[in-house]
């Protein structure tokens, strides 16, 4: 069967220790009943074998490779249609799934915060994510309020899923090994269908906040059209770090409400 080679620009570092992979697969709890599931990026199929086998889900397996999808195919014949050459990020995913489904993968250390927005777009469709990535970029996610690492991603993820650090992955069980050590993070939908505010300002907020967080939000937010009552809140005298999800709505609404009368 021919090998697959790691490919660098790919930022793909296949797993190879069985018993991690055997673990990563076993965290998926199916959460609020999906049945359905996309693997992201299989590679060399380390996962794809345990998700084969384990039988749990219904399965999509999605690789930007050509050489890891022709190796799939020859590996697991009888999953050959479900075995797809296809950009995650660039998917109209509803067009794979009648459901909700959730995700699963190894994600490339280079594109695994656009994964999460990604995640985010299909947030009503997406009970559960479990992948392993980067281990700041993990603990960035799972940080709370306060913490330096906390951002746009542990705020719009956290708004809407439990975020679980479930465990570490060092470098050695990967081919090539990487030079950071991984970790593998869950996401559970929570119970929040729509934000008590306006959720694309929500977003706006969150994003502006962080892309100057070492200024007061008084001053990140002065593009906003905010009347001075507004402005004077005691909220503004803080960071974006130093605010919750719960803070964030309310801050929205804040806005909003003087957005409005701005006009």
């Amino acid at each position: 069967m021919k090998q697959v080679r790691a490919k660098k620009h790919l930022g793909q570092h296949f797993l190879k220790d069985k018993n991690t992979a055997e673990k990563i697969v076993e965290s998926l709890t199916g959460h609020n009943n999906y049945t359905d599931i996309v693997e992201i990026g299989p590679g060399t199929g380390v996962l794809t074998d345990f998700i084969i086998e384990q039988q749990r889900f219904n399965a999509v397996f999605m690789d930007v490779d050509s050489e890891s999808i022709e190796f799939l195919k020859e590996k697991h014949p009888k999953e050959e249609s479900k075995i797809v050459l296809a950009d995650f990020l660039h998917q109209d995913l509803k067009s794979y799934f009648s459901g909700s489904f959730g995700v699963i993968g190894n994600f490339p250390y280079n594109i695994s915060s656009q994964i999460f927005f990604k995640v985010l777009d299909y947030r009503q469709l997406i009970p559960e994510v479990v992948g392993m990535l980067q281990k700041e970029v993990a603990q960035r996610i799972a940080a709370g309020p306060g913490n330096k690492t906390y951002g746009i991603l542990s705020v719009l993820l956290q708004a809407y899923y439990e975020v679980e650090y479930l465990f570490e992955v060092p470098p050695h069980v990967f081919n090539p090994p990487p030079k950071v050590t991984s970790a593998v993070l869950r996401l559970k939908r929570n119970d929040t269908i729509e934000l008590a505010c306006d959720e694309k300002l929500f977003f706006r907020v969150v994003k502006q906040g962080f892309n100057n967080r070492r200024k007061t939000l008084r001053n990140a937010l002065k593009s906003f059209e905010m009347p001075e009552e507004v402005k004077a809140l005691s909220v503004m005298d803080k960071r974006a770090e130093q605010l919750s999800v719960s803070d964030f709505v309310e801050l929205t609404n804040s806005i909003a409400g003087g957005e409005r009368r701005a006009i």
